[in-house]
């Protein structure tokens, strides 16, 4: 579809969108006695919240937007949940998939903006994880090294006459505990191989690592959190002396043309959502961009180099704006049940164990290009640093400043409403926990002491702390 013919759909669906979307809710101040109003805890983006906890909670455009921007807004949404096809096609303005790729739209594996899962035995086809690739060394700016004969990512599908590059292998080994009031638990941990290589082994020295598509509403508003307050976190938490010291992940930006402080992906290795969306277009889709002008074929993949393009390049820049822009003002789900007495004891075991060292709930953006994010207070729970997550969830692989066991603290906002967007409750970088209390017992390294204190909590206050995350 052009953006001719999208635009005369334009007003359709703008009536449709307003209709659909909630009033956000109104930011207050402290009240009298210096307490947080419920208004504020509510409004985890600020004026970029809405009151919606339905289905569709993670795909509402952030209110606030003008009439040009809400435009700019559906026509992103649209090439967001479009499939690509095959090129050559009479759809010229979306042909061009792969030759190798993982899926055809980025709804695919961002279904409803939300969250990706795992294969399971139910749904073995489910497309929200990947597999990272490299080799030991790095590239030229210190990002991993590509496998030589499989690239950086592993590509499961392909278009007709080029073979895919494998296919992924899981196999999980259960790990059984208890808690100190002897309540059992039972995790699951993951392995995972390359089934049916199509261009011979990878090799011993091959780092495999798997990563689930994280939700995308909220990342225009953490992409406006100034770098000096990155830093500044950082400097506080080694200044503590806690055990606790987080660090920036400083990554090349191919769309600024420098280094920068990486804010996106599982180990903080992506800095703004332009180079999320560039990124993901080839290595997700197999779209081509001017950032990424060459196919994602390696020299030995013959097919692959032959196959025809959808032209050169497949995605227009105004598309990729259109795209970044959608993602950048998707609006956060309001918090629910504030100031209830399970998530308000909640809360205060989540400070008390010092899940909030690493979950920091209040940032505060700073100005940006799009009003409606600009000067915002938000309530997150991350402070965009790699820490040291220890040996049971590390993967062992380097990307660019983050080391093997170093994970990005993951946003909590919207946690409790991935069972109503996406049917499932998978969580961390690979979807191995099966619920929000299993994500807490992975917990290790600099988060080890916190789960310690977890496991030691009475019932009342673990059901507690899981009802304030749940009302996330």
């Amino acid at each position: 579809m052009t953006l001719g013919a999208l635009a005369a759909i334009v007003g359709l669906a703008l009536v449709i969108a307003a209709c659909s979307t909630e009033t956000a809710a109104t930011s207050g101040q402290a009240d009298r006695d210096g307490q947080v109003d419920p208004g504020d805890l509510a409004a985890s983006g600020g004026d970029a919240s809405v009151d919606n906890s339905g289905s569709n909670a993670f795909a509402q455009p952030a209110p606030g937007l003008d009439s040009d921007e809400r435009r700019a807004f559906v026509v992103g949404n649209n090439f967001f949940n479009d499939n690509w096809v095959t090129a050559p096609a009479s759809t010229t303005a979306r042909d061009g998939l792969g030759p190798v790729f993982n899926a055809q739209s980025c709804s695919s594996c961002h279904f409803k903006d939300g969250r990706g899962q795992p294969p399971t035995e139910q749904n073995p086809e489910e497309l929200g994880l990947l597999l990272r690739l490299s080799v030991p060394g790095s590239g030229e700016h210190g990002e991993p090294a590509a496998h030589p004969a499989y690239g950086g990512q592993l590509q499961d599908r392909s278009i007709n006459g080029v073979p895919a590059e494998g296919s992924i292998g899981i196999s999980t080994t259960e790990i059984s505990g208890e808690y100190a009031d002897g309540t059992p638990y039972e995790l699951l941990e993951p392995s995972y191989s390359v089934i049916d290589p199509a261009f011979g082994p990878l090799g011993a020295d091959t780092m495999i690592s798997p990563r689930i598509a994280p939700p995308v509403f909220g990342v225009g508003l953490l992409e406006a959190v100034p770098e000096s307050t990155i830093e500044q976190l950082a400097q506080e938490q080694a200044e503590a002396g806690d055990g606790i010291s987080g660090r920036p992940n400083v990554v090349w930006s191919p769309t600024l043309g420098e280094m920068a402080i990486g804010r996106f992906g599982w180990k903080a290795n992506v800095a703004t959502v332009a180079d999320q969306t560039v990124g993901a277009f080839l290595g997700d889709i197999g779209i081509t961009s001017s950032t990424h002008p060459d196919q994602d074929c390696t020299g030995v993949q013959l097919e692959c180099l032959a196959a025809p393009d959808g032209g050169q390049p497949e995605l227009s820049d105004s598309k990729a704006q259109r795209v970044t822009f959608y993602t950048r003002t998707l609006a956060v789900p309001e918090r629910r049940d504030v100031g209830e007495s399970s998530t308000d004891n909640g809360a205060e075991v989540f400070e008390r164990i010092s899940c909030s060292s690493c979950h920091v709930s209040e940032l505060r953006t700073g100005e940006t290009d799009v009003a409606a994010l600009s000067e915002q207070t938000i309530r997150p729970y991350t402070d965009l640093l790699l820490h040291d997550m220890g040996p049971g969830l590390a993967d062992g692989r380097a990307d660019f400043g983050a080391d093997g066991s170093e994970w990005r603290t993951p946003p909590l906002w919207g946690l409790g409403l991935t069972s109503v967007v996406n049917d499932h409750t998978r969580f961390l970088h690979d979807g191995r926990a099966r619920s929000v209390e299993e994500a807490i017992l992975w917990h290790g390294g600099e988060a080890e002491r916190a789960r310690d204190d977890f496991v030691a909590l009475p019932r009342g206050d673990r059901e507690d702390l899981l009802a304030f995350l749940n009302s996330l």
